[in-house]
């Protein structure tokens, strides 16, 4: 791709690498839906907000949950309320369109301009949840036999669709997608990354602050790994706190912000000296 062809290059404070810039374009380019993968805090929810910010368009956000099905994105017939409408006599009970209601897929569908749709964990509902929805993200369209209606997409919206990998996705909807893994930022892209959150830091801060990090992340084995929003949230911690920040490795301060865990306190506890 010629320079002029990269849409979407990151934004002030979405830090990203040339293989994920690349990958982003060409999925957009193919109308893929891009699969994105990486441990927690590699940004791969924030990676859809800053398309949809770099790019001036609408987010849409479908969440997943356990109890999720691929019928929730698509629409609901609300039965249960004609059914009440039609006890209580009321008007517009033959109109069965009053009762179905779009869901986040349906939603992007029938948007008047092109959104950004974000599917966001997949990987939390049942393991049939993927392949219930190849052929709407495929054919971008869908029926709703209720009103014998199909709703096809006006502008098919630009998919992403982030895993934490906590379970495998089946490989018909794998094939249909293009796949990007996000790698945990190195020291110099978190350099980076900081420095697009503040601008203004001190260096020494910024330094000893991405010395700690590392050091707890490498060095222990923890439930819980801190990733680069706890960083952020935790340079934010120090800054407000005006403790000092010499040995900032040896003393770790306000952990509460970096550690979620009482596992991962007492893993560090007995090896750093000012650990509160």
């Amino acid at each position: 791709m010629r320079d002029d062809d990269y849409g979407f290059r990151g934004t002030e404070e979405y830090i990203i690498d040339d293989d994920l810039m690349l990958t982003i374009n060409i999925a957009i380019k193919m109308n893929k839906p891009l699969l994105v993968k990486g441990e927690p805090g590699t940004g791969k929810t924030s990676l859809a907000e800053a398309v949809a910010q770099a790019l001036g368009k609408k987010l849409i956000v479908w969440s997943i949950k356990s109890t999720t099905k691929a019928q929730d994105g698509l629409y609901q017939y609300d039965v249960v309320r004609r059914l009440y409408d039609s006890e209580l006599g009321n008007k517009g009970v033959d109109d069965v369109k009053r009762y179905i209601k779009l869901g986040k897929i349906g939603e992007a569908f029938t948007s008047d301009e092109q959104c950004v749709l974000l599917i966001d964990e997949i990987d939390k509902a049942d393991l049939e949840f993927p392949n219930d929805l190849l052929w709407e993200l495929d054919r971008m369209e869908f029926y709703i036999p209720e009103t014998d209606e199909t709703i096809r997409a006006k502008n098919p919206p630009i998919v992403i669709i982030t895993s934490n990998a906590e379970k495998e996705l089946p490989d018909a909807f794998l094939r249909r997608c293009a796949f990007h893994f996000i790698d945990f930022p190195d020291r110099e892209l978190m350099r980076d990354i900081v420095l697009a959150h503040y601008p203004d830091i001190e260096e020494k801060l910024m330094e000893q602050a991405i010395e700690a990090f590392f050091y707890v992340r490498d060095y222990f084995e923890l439930k819980k790994k801190p990733g680069t929003s706890e960083l952020l949230d935790w340079i934010s911690a120090l800054k407000l706190s005006g403790l000092p920040v010499d040995d900032l490795r040896r003393d770790l301060p306000l952990t509460g912000f970096l550690l979620k865990k009482d596992e991962d306190r007492e893993a560090v506890r007995g090896s750093v000296g000012g650990l509160r």
